[in-house]
């Protein structure tokens, strides 16, 4: 049985152009009358291409600025009719309808209009309600009626149009597939937009009490890309982008290297996040999304060795960041060590050259992460957990000294520096530092005594004297008392254990200073 629907009328009505003059010629080329509205068809015509007016069919003009064109009964009457109902077919001839056969409509750049920072009112006229009412009356009648939503579908299309004299019902089905998932993301973002703003207009960086939690949850993914596995090679896996925004990790793209693989993208994320906790150049050395070395140097290449000191063991097969531009000198710093991915904002030509020599070496360009807090969705069988990202936003002036030794001020810095790399670390988070630079790190153990023991260990004589941060308050002395027998001077850490007392008298004993910070930043 042959399912092929011919081509024989469109309505074309696109915010995005890309590729609509190819298509109107091809379309037109093939015997098919293009029905199109507004801009779409003074685009058509300028471009040569023969196009009917939406009015011509309608009668009406367009309305209200343009916002009433295609929302008429002679318009979706021809869309939904359903070419198997012979009632269908003769109601339309009745009242002189003629019917679709192709539905080519993409929606009004919403996310690019929000990202440019526009005023309310300009974003809110790119809430597009004919362009979705199309799309979904053509999908809905797939039988009937091809939909195409995306510029990218618009060769193959057109191919199978050229040697079928129309599209199939499988293609009709994908194609229809593609445009509820395609309206489903656009109401995503506008109801996104809508979450975030005020009446007034002002976007807040905290929700309001009355608006959180939200009702609804909606995540607005496209497809990046398939993978060649998961975290293991048993498991399919693929890469997805949230629709209108620049791409994973701000639109990073691979400059030299094979693809990127599952695992390399979840710790590149994770080492970019963590180099671009500091306003200092930094180099953050990544394995399994636990940071294991980082420093902070104005030269990156004495930041990366001064990192790699840290766990040299650990970040064989790692992941490096950096939060400034790599020159030539920090790219042969790193020739002795094999890493999967380096990341940066960008590149040298020193850099570019020196890691040319290393086939197996992909080097990732991403842009600053952005400043917009966000929030974190963790699927669970069934359901979601919904947060805020975790934000380091606590000050030294906020924080208590609770033993009578104060630290240095060279102890303040490395306590600040450890308090934030630990919290880039999986809980337990236990991390030493001296010259703003990690000598040991203790992450993911049931309990923070264990933590201490890997982090003072991984450290072995760079321990004396160093700075500890602890992630989440000491349950009990024994953690104290184990740093303070490696020789630990510092230790900084939220407090509120109800053996706070024992804690501070251990740091007593111990000859440490001690800092709460009254925040803690567990990262499970």
């Amino acid at each position: 049985m042959n399912d092929v629907a011919p081509i024989r009328r469109a309505l074309v009505s696109v915010a995005d152009k890309s590729g609509l003059l190819e298509l109107g010629r091809a379309l037109v080329e093939h015997g098919v009358v293009i029905v199109s509205s507004g801009s779409t068809a003074a685009f058509l015509r300028d471009g040569g291409i023969e196009a009917t007016a939406v009015s011509e069919v309608t009668g009406f003009p367009e309305l209200l600025d343009g916002r009433v064109k295609t929302l008429h009964p002679r318009i979706h009457a021809g869309i939904l009719a359903d070419r198997r109902k012979p009632a269908h077919l003769e109601e339309l001839e009745r009242l002189r309808i003629e019917p679709f056969d192709l539905v080519v409509v993409n929606l009004y750049q919403f996310r690019e209009t929000v990202a440019t920072g526009a005023s309310i009112d300009e974003v809110l006229e790119q809430i597009d309600i004919g362009g979705p009412a199309l799309v979904r009356a053509a999908a809905k009648n797939f039988h009937s009626v091809g939909v195409v939503a995306r510029p990218d579908r618009y060769a193959a299309v057109l191919d199978e149009i050229r040697s079928t004299g129309g599209l199939s019902e499988a293609t009709r089905l994908r194609l229809a597939r593609e445009a509820f998932a395609h309206t489903a993301a656009y109401d995503a973002g506008i109801s996104e937009w809508f979450a975030e703003n005020e009446p007034s207009g002002g976007v807040e960086e905290d929700r309001p009490e009355a608006e959180w939690p939200p009702e609804r949850l909606s995540e607005a993914l496209a497809l990046r890309a398939p993978l060649r596995y998961g975290e293991n090679p048993h498991q399919r896996a693929a890469l997805y982008e949230s629709e209108g925004h620049p791409g994973p990790l701000g639109g990073a793209r691979v400059i030299q290297g094979k693809e990127m693989s599952f695992n390399n993208w979840l710790d590149a994320d994770a080492a970019r996040a963590t180099a671009w906790m500091f306003e200092e150049p930094c180099a953050a050395i990544v394995k399994h999304s636990n940071p294991c070395g980082v420093a902070l140097d104005d030269r990156l290449a004495v930041a990366y060795r001064r990192a790699l000191e840290g766990d040299p063991v650990s970040a064989f097969g790692g992941i490096v960041a950096f939060n400034r531009d790599v020159d030539g000198e920090a790219a042969a710093a790193m020739s002795g060590v094999f890493t999967e991915v380096v990341v940066a904002p960008g590149y040298s030509e020193g850099a570019l050259l020196a890691f040319a020599a290393r086939e197996n070496l992909r080097v990732l360009e991403a842009p600053p992460p952005s400043p917009r807090m966000a929030i974190e969705i963790r699927h669970l069988d069934g359901g979601a957990l919904l947060q805020d990202s975790d934000r380091l936003i606590e000050t030294r002036e906020e924080m208590r000294v609770v033993t009578s030794g104060e630290p240095t001020a060279e102890q303040w810095e490395d306590l600040l520096f450890a308090w934030r790399v630990a919290a880039r670390v999986k809980s337990n988070a236990i991390v030493l530092a001296t010259g703003r630079a990690t000598v040991g790190i203790g992450a993911g153990q049931m309990n923070r005594l264990t933590s201490v023991t890997v982090a003072t260990g991984n450290a072995g004589e760079r321990a004396r004297g160093s700075c500890l941060a602890s992630d989440a308050f000491f349950p009990f002395r024994d953690g104290v008392d184990r740093a303070g027998e490696a020789g630990v001077s510092a230790i900084i850490q939220p407090g509120g254990s109800v053996r706070d007392e024992e804690v501070v008298a251990a740091a007593e004993e111990g000859g440490m200073a001690m800092v709460f910070t009254w925040r803690r930043h567990f990262r499970h």
